[in-house]
């Protein structure tokens, strides 16, 4: 762990060195100059990610900078199957003026990685920058790193309170996680033992994950909820790991809506269109000469809870009227 963490501050002292020599706001003021933004996220095999690239380029287009005009973009997948440091390293040949690095924290890492002279925008899911090192304060970054965070792991821990309000008489908790969720399982670990529940923990390695597997194993272990985390490595399989909790009949919570609408029970998530905006509003700063070092990163505040009925009754369990009551969208 202290060699993580010096790592980590090595890469500060590269960031905040460069950010001294670095030339891009000089480079990139002018009105008519095209920008070039590379964007490193999720891949876009699937809504969430695709919506939320969508909701990124609009708000760009509202703020003056269109592709074809003044704009070009890149999009790298960070769950390349390659891996993510060669995804990186090529989204660097793409020669950005800005970079977005959306997701956990292995794309900043990668993005990092690949040149520290670049202005980098998080959208920082499972992570936080500031207790990683990557940056110095929330409100003043220094080096060249700002952003918006989701605080992730106090939401997965708010995901396992939710799911103990709605079903008060079950005890045994599995959830599914990897490599990339290892904080958020460690929150929600910590918070269930708080309530006295049994966790038993299904770690997926090795994609693609077995999650038909997973599923037994949970069942196998006489867990009555499941709580899925939000690996990017989990979201394009939701169909699947929606039809499988249904067939196990255990109520399972999510960390995005597109799981509730192809039959997922429950999703308790942050409101992120509105993350990625804000993301493009960074874009639109850095490209006008503001510094990266003195913009603050914001924290995400808005969630949203979304419930299947139609899924409850295939389950054979009644959400309280709280939990319906708290709810922002019900399918029935």
């Amino acid at each position: 762990m202290q060699s993580s963490q010096l790592r980590r501050r090595e890469f500060i002292t590269l960031i905040g060195s460069a950010a001294a020599a670095w030339s891009f706001a000089a480079r990139a003021q002018q009105s008519d100059k095209t920008v070039r933004v590379g964007f490193f996220g999720n891949s876009l095999n699937s809504p969430p990610p695709i919506a939320y690239y969508q909701a990124f380029l609009a708000r760009l287009r509202e703020l003056g900078f269109t592709e074809g005009q003044n704009l070009i973009a890149e999009y790298q997948a960070l769950n390349d199957p390659r891996g993510p440091f060669v995804a990186a390293a090529e989204l660097m040949r793409f020669q950005p003026n800005v970079i977005v690095a959306a997701g956990p924290e292995i794309a900043l890492q990668a993005v990092i990685g690949a040149s520290v002279s670049v202005p980098i925008i998080v959208v920082a899911v499972n992570f936080d920058p500031v207790g990683r090192g990557y940056v110095a304060s929330f409100a003043r970054p220094g080096g060249n790193i700002t952003g918006v965070v989701f605080r992730q792991l106090e939401l997965a821990a708010k995901q396992v309170e939710v799911l103990t309000q709605a079903f008060p008489e079950k005890n045994r908790l599995a959830v599914l996680w990897d490599a990339l969720t290892a904080d958020q399982f460690s929150a929600a670990e910590r918070i269930a033992q708080t309530l006295n529940l049994d966790v038993r923990a299904l770690k997926l390695e090795n994609p693609p994950y077995d999650f038909d597997a997973a599923f037994r194993n949970a069942a196998a272990g006489a867990a009555q909820m499941v709580l899925v985390l939000s690996s990017p490595y989990f979201t394009e399989h939701r169909t699947r790991i929606a039809e499988l909790a249904i067939e196990y009949r255990l109520p399972t919570m999510f960390a995005f809506r597109h799981y509730v609408d192809v039959g997922g029970l429950i999703s308790y998530r942050g409101d992120f269109p509105p993350m990625y905006r804000r993301a493009a509003d960074y874009v639109a700063k850095i490209v006008k000469g503001e510094k990266p070092a003195d913009l603050p990163i914001e924290q995400a505040t808005k969630f949203e809870t979304v419930v299947n009925l139609k899924t409850a009754r295939a389950i054979g369990v009644e959400l309280p009227t709280s939990i319906l009551l708290r709810a922002d969208e019900v399918i029935e």
